[in-house]
């Protein structure tokens, strides 16, 4: 199957630890699709939660349709997610019980339809964000250093 990344969420890996990931089925409307397929779909601060049993995500920007006139939906509503009662039963235990959230990391098309990749994972601290950021400096500098030695050599 072919698969067409549509948004990420930027802020996903800076701000928590992605232990575990899924995949989700979305309940969208015609003009939301639309739009999704124009690329006009924010997932900035969107996060999942469970209400009566079922997974929404909620905070996810899809901006409205031009040519959607009536038939546009409010933009934040909370979407139903799709998932196995198996995967349902699992996250809601570890949610409840561990302290974990679940995070939307993309959106994509995986053939026609939408998925969601949800990412289970725990808040980073401030110092975890400082160790993850002082390290990417290191290694940017280590392959900045390795390129100007690789230049001199030739």
């Amino acid at each position: 199957m072919n698969i067409k990344l549509i948004a990420k969420n930027p802020v996903a890996y800076h701000n928590f630890n992605i232990e575990d990931k899924y995949e989700a089925g979305i309940v969208l409307s015609g003009t939301e699709i639309k739009s999704i397929r124009a690329g006009k779909v924010n997932l900035k601060d969107s996060y999942a939660y469970f209400k009566d049993g079922e997974c929404y995500i909620c905070s996810m920007h899809i901006s409205p349709y031009e040519h959607g006139n009536i038939y546009n939906k409010d933009p934040l509503r909370d979407r139903k997610l799709l998932l196995n009662k198996k995967e349902l039963n699992k996250l809601f235990g570890k949610i409840k019980q561990d302290g974990y959230s679940l995070i939307p990391i993309s959106l994509y098309f995986k053939g026609s339809f939408v998925k969601v990749e949800l990412g289970l994972g725990k808040g980073k601290k401030l110092y975890d964000k400082r160790q993850d950021i002082a390290k990417k400096d290191a290694e940017r500098r280590m392959q900045k250093a390795l390129r100007q030695k690789a230049k001199e050599v030739i």
